[in-house]
């Protein structure tokens, strides 16, 4: 039985302001051109990624 469409839900969020070294911003810029990928997308992907990797290694320390 195939699984019923249901449309994602959006996180709630708060603005940040935070300030980015300019060649980092030059950077992220270069990898999301062309793609359907905003500067605010890219920063929280990138920020999950390294949180998940520091509960990984945090989590192989403890063995």
């Amino acid at each position: 039985m195939a699984r019923k469409f249901q449309l994602p839900s959006v996180p709630e969020t708060t603005p940040k302001n935070i300030r980015f070294p300019n060649e980092i911003i030059q950077q992220v810029d270069e990898a999301i051109q062309g793609t359907n990928v905003t500067f605010s997308r890219f920063v929280i992907e990138a920020t999950r990624v390294a949180l998940e990797s520091m509960r990984e290694e945090d989590g192989e320390d403890e063995s």
